[in-house]
């Protein structure tokens, strides 16, 4: 049996030889699977809190940081701070928020820091 490392080792290598790992399944569901639920979560926090979301086609300083192929940005103004997360274009329509010309700018949070601000919107700080 593979250790956890082994098994992202492998998938990193296949990621690096341009191959996709999207099919990649733990059995339930595959990686598109997880990703497209995640959006999905993400559209429904947002449009539910529509005077605190936002969708936008550039990053703040699109000259140094261009929006990735095909995608845009979207956020959302919690308590502990702005959370955000790059969307493929056919979730655009699906997004019923304010549209900003650029994004807020982008204060360095990590993962943990999205977690906390996500969580924040139910005050449960």
């Amino acid at each position: 049996m593979l250790s956890i490392e082994e098994i992202n080792r492998a998938i990193q290598e296949l990621r690096n030889a341009g191959l996709s790992v999207s099919k990649i399944s733990d059995g339930y569901h595959t990686f598109d699977d997880y990703k497209d639920m995640r959006n999905y979560w993400f559209i429904a926090t947002l449009n539910s809190n529509p005077d605190i979301s936002w969708k936008s086609k550039k990053h703040f300083n699109e000259e140094i940081d261009p929006m990735f192929d095909g995608d845009f940005i979207a956020g959302i103004n919690t308590p502990k701070g702005v959370a955000t997360q790059h969307l493929k274009m056919k979730f655009w329509d699906d997004l019923k928020v304010q549209e900003l010309e650029r994004a807020l700018e982008y204060d360095g949070y990590s993962e943990e820091d999205v977690k906390i601000r996500i969580k924040s919107i139910n005050n449960d700080n």
